[in-house]
């Protein structure tokens, strides 16, 4: 993996922050993200952090950094690999670039519904793509429910994929992601998350896809008047930790991080699905335009993401076809 510069500089002032605890003996784990503070999910990892502290008696500590103060999603994930920070939280499109079974996830209309999915998640399948990561020095801990990933756009509301035909999308830096915002006939615009909400301003690009408290709590809804909720994916949050420094830790110890992952997982779910009824009321109040458009068009016009998939990588489409037949 080839770090960037900025990731380099980051991980010199994580070692600046690491030499400046004044107890030799509490381990400190350093955990970074990009969601701003109003987010459930930032609420859900200072949980986990007081979890952590309660479960060892304060001998391991989680100082969380949020807001991208650590850099973006990449960075980030970049920084664990070398062991400079300790943990974090990323979407799973995200890692594609590190762990490429993670890639199944992004996958367009993949889950039935919420049980199929968290059978899913929750069974040998989602398990395993937890651990696949090691490989890759990235240990992932849990999933954290991020919702339905649907349109925003600025100027019509999006009906149907035809609506989507020349717009410059924004994706994260996920191929699956570019390669079913194009399949819709649109531009798919890699942009950072912390730079969206300008580039939608200055046109950079037409629109976004992302759940509602993500649309709420990042303020998109300003420029983007129009939320077309076809749940195209239901991608989840991972919480990942550095092999580097699960290894550092005593089995006791790597015990109580799981445990507290495992219960801030369970919490996050309750502050997701209270984050997002609130959302919606919010939007609706400051005039967002929200439609229910038939999902049967967008299914269709995905469907060649899967055939591609299929000739050029039959070892990840395998793990569809078994996520598929879960029942």
């Amino acid at each position: 993996m080839k770090f960037s510069i900025s990731s380099l500089f980051l991980c010199l002032v994580l070692l600046v922050l690491s030499s400046c605890s004044d107890n030799l003996n509490v381990k400190i784990i350093k955990l970074g993200h990009a969601q701003v503070v109003n987010h459930p999910v930032h609420e859900a990892m200072l949980f986990m952090g007081e979890k952590i502290e309660e479960k060892s008696g304060g001998k391991i500590k989680v100082k969380v950094y949020p807001n991208q103060q650590l850099g973006s999603e990449r960075e980030l994930v970049e920084l664990l690999q070398i062991g400079s920070l300790g943990m974090t939280k990323v979407s799973a499109a995200a890692l594609e670039g590190f762990a490429p079974t993670m890639q199944v996830f992004g996958m367009p209309y993949l889950f039935r519904d919420d049980e199929h999915q968290k059978k899913v998640l929750n069974g040998p399948i989602g398990k395993q793509l937890l651990l696949d990561g090691e490989k890759f020095w990235l240990r992932g801990l849990c999933y954290y429910d991020a919702g339905k990933r649907s349109f925003y756009t600025k100027d019509k509301p999006v009906e149907t994929p035809a609506d989507l035909a020349g717009l410059k999308v924004r994706v994260m830096e996920s191929p699956t992601a570019a390669n079913m915002v194009r399949s819709m006939g649109s531009s798919p615009t890699p942009v950072s998350y912390g730079e969206l909400y300008t580039a939608l301003q200055q046109g950079i690009v037409d629109a976004a896809e992302n759940n509602p408290p993500s649309l709420y709590t990042s303020k998109h809804y300003e420029v983007c008047k129009f939320y077309s909720l076809d749940e195209h994916t239901s991608i989840p949050d991972v919480v990942i930790i550095s092999t580097k420094v699960w290894e550092s830790l005593s089995p006791e110890e790597q015990g109580w991080v799981q445990e507290a992952a495992d219960e801030s997982a369970a919490y996050e779910s309750i502050l997701w699905a209270e984050s997002t009824a609130e959302s919606m009321r919010e939007l609706e109040a400051a005039g967002v335009t929200i439609t229910r458009p038939d999902k049967e068009p967008f299914r269709k016009a995905v469907e060649g993401v899967y055939e591609e998939l299929k000739v050029a990588q039959p070892e990840i489409y395998a793990i569809v076809q078994s996520i598929r037949e879960i029942q």
